[in-house]
């Protein structure tokens, strides 16, 4: 019999929002009529913006032509890109960083679950629970999570973020190789400010760890004394790198294209005490087994950066922001517990009477035909939570939480 590598046996059958999607098939099997509203997985509603749409159709007219066809592209993206989002992203900031240390890709998600490739085998990981699946299920994937029991890898370091810690993760008690950090979080929707991006890059630095900093949601963030970038903290280009995408500040779910930035100041050492750059290795990585964001995508993306785009852009922003609002104003006056949604497009939802987040779950379903996302499949802290999404329309918003109140008034009649 062929052999299979083991550490796949221990996953959870399906991926969280495989499981939900499945679910929602099942229901709109049993009930074709149902009119169902996804407040649940995190993808957008609203179109690309006018100007993204006229790079797209330009970079489509060149690939028509000879003399401006292109054909492989650099693995590390074109340099266009690099330039737009070191320009508008970083150096607007203060942040100063090489148009070399970014390195574009089809989306945060792959370079998340792929970066984990280049640290050793027997790195100690930590997560903060409850968390994006990706960074844990990739790291067990690849051997680092032992056994699973009780919904956790007893290899892994867990760092509960909780109401009683203003969900901010403290730091471990024991040294850890890795971290993986996401600020606005996914999935409380809650952001770290200075103070506590300080308290991490210092450990990092005085413990010899990486960060894994996940800002795909910085756009979010309404209060410029938070840190959209790690990299505002000093230091941090020794031992964080960090991740960004387009899906959610652009609308890019479907086109894919996001980032990775590898400062050259970061090293790590192979058994033998040689010391390598990670920029070097991601690199030499992604030019084995990738071979880049296709360039009508990347054209697209550097419009993204560039005036009109960005004023574009914003106004699609402050819907899924006033469908965040909505939604926080709607659980204060339901009586309900919620967090996040000030900074981030996602509301942590404590669930009612104390039910489990599943059981919430088939009842916003079954009763009102609205989809949320269970908490615990984050993580075990996130057991008697459900997390919305603010990604649908603010008329589909607005009569989800007009059914969540009347499910609601059933149940406590």
């Amino acid at each position: 019999m062929r052999s299979i590598n083991t550490a796949y046996a221990g996953l959870a059958g399906n991926y969280l929002f495989s499981e939900v999607a499945r679910r929602v098939r099942v229901y709109k099997e049993n009930h074709p009529e149902a009119d169902v509203i996804s407040l649940g997985i995190g993808d957008v509603s609203q179109p690309l913006v006018p100007a993204v749409i006229e790079a797209l159709h330009e970079a489509v007219d060149e690939m028509s032509r000879a003399e401006t066809f292109r054909g492989y592209g650099p693995e590390q993206g074109y340099a266009f890109l690099r330039e737009a989002i070191l320009k508008h992203d970083y150096l607007s900031r203060g942040v100063s960083l090489d148009a070399d240390e970014i390195l574009s890709s089809d989306g945060e998600k792959s370079d998340v679950g792929n970066f984990h490739e280049l640290v050793g085998e027997d790195s100690i990981i930590a997560l903060t629970d409850p968390v994006y699946p990706v960074y844990e299920d990739s790291n067990a994937m690849a051997g680092r999570g032992g056994v699973h029991e009780n919904g956790r890898w007893s290899s892994i370091v867990y760092l509960p973020c909780t109401k009683e810690n203003n969900f901010h993760p403290a730091l471990p008690e024991k040294r850890v190789d890795v971290v993986y950090l996401c600020s606005p979080n996914n999935p409380t929707g809650t952001v770290l400010d200075r103070t506590e991006l300080e308290k991490w890059v210092n450990y990092a630095r005085e413990n010899d760890s990486l960060i894994m900093f996940d800002a795909a949601y910085e756009a979010f963030i309404r209060d410029e004394s938070i840190p959209r970038s790690i990299y505002e903290i000093p230091g941090a280009d020794e031992v964080a790198v960090e991740f960004r995408s387009l899906s959610k500040t652009a609308g890019f779910t479907g086109l894919r294209c996001g980032y990775a930035v590898v400062p050259k100041k970061i090293t790590a050492k192979t058994a033998d005490g040689t010391v390598l750059h990670l920029h070097d290795i991601w690199l030499r990585r992604q030019c084995t087994k990738y071979n880049g964001c296709p360039y009508i995508v990347q054209r697209a993306a550097e419009a993204a950066f560039m005036e009109p785009a960005r004023t574009q852009m914003k106004a699609v922003l402050a819907i899924y922001q006033g469908n965040a609002d909505m939604m926080l104003k709607t659980c204060e006056k339901l009586g309900l517990e919620a967090f996040g949604g000030v900074h981030s497009p996602y509301v942590w939802l404590r669930t009612p009477g104390g039910m489990d987040s599943w059981s919430f779950f088939d009842l916003l379903l079954e009763k009102a035909a609205v989809v949320c996302t269970p908490g615990v499949g984050f993580g075990a802290s996130g057991e008697g939570y459900v997390r919305l999404t603010a990604f649908n329309t603010p008329s589909l918003t607005r009569a989800a939480l007009e059914r969540l109140e009347r499910v609601l008034a059933d149940v406590r009649s």
